[in-house]
């Protein structure tokens, strides 16, 4: 009976604790929290907006909490050769073999909060142009990409501004990409872009 009992308390201390690194327990009363995303190409600061995307922000920041964004990299860098823009950078899903990561349920695709896919905002990415299928990719507008906002369809979910790190960003737009068979894309950088880490920013600075 007594062995019964502790396991049932430890199993409700583990499932308390894992419930307390959910996104929405972080700086729950900051509706702008920010983020130092860490690069092998330099850092980047990031402002969320919990007040206009609350799901998506509390999304990103249980992938934070869990720390599996550490070790994770930019598989996509692309420009818009055609009119000689930049675009996108999109990561957060792969490791550096480009294997895909643990994905948490799909949330509800938050586009029409009136945040938009301005230049360097960071937004949610989604799978097979299913809307509400986004999960743990997310992806920097490295210009202002006007068609990603919802119309007559969804768009794609802003949460969130780069405060610092704008010359990062672009130094990884400049990286060397190609074709990888591996996952089926073009534009993979030749030497992965790394997330060596991504931490959750004092709300008193």
């Amino acid at each position: 009976m007594k062995r019964i009992f502790l396991l049932s308390f430890i199993l409700l201390f583990a499932h308390s604790s894992f419930a307390a690194t959910e996104g929405k327990f972080i700086q729950k009363d900051n509706m702008f929290p920010r983020v130092e995303i860490v690069t092998t190409l330099g850092s980047i600061v990031v402002e969320m907006d919990r007040s206009r995307a609350p799901i998506t922000v509390n999304n990103f920041l249980t992938y934070v909490a869990d720390g599996s964004y550490q070790g994770s990299v930019f598989h996509r860098v692309e420009r818009d050769e055609d009119n000689e823009r930049d675009f996108v950078i999109q990561g957060g899903g792969y490791d550096k073999d480009y294997d895909g990561l643990h994905e948490n349920d799909p949330i509800f695709n938050e586009s029409g909060n009136g945040l938009k896919n301005d230049m360097y905002s960071i937004a949610m990415a989604y799978q097979d142009r299913k809307p509400h299928s986004g999960t743990r990719q997310f992806f920097f507008n490295m210009d202002d990409n006007d068609h990603l906002n919802p119309g007559r369809d969804w768009g794609f979910a802003v949460f969130g501004m780069v405060m610092d790190g704008y010359e990062t960003l672009d130094k990884i737009m400049r990286v060397e990409t190609a074709f990888n068979e591996k996952i089926g894309y073009s534009f993979v950088p030749k030497d992965p872009v790394v997330i060596l880490n991504v931490k959750v920013l004092d709300a008193n600075k």
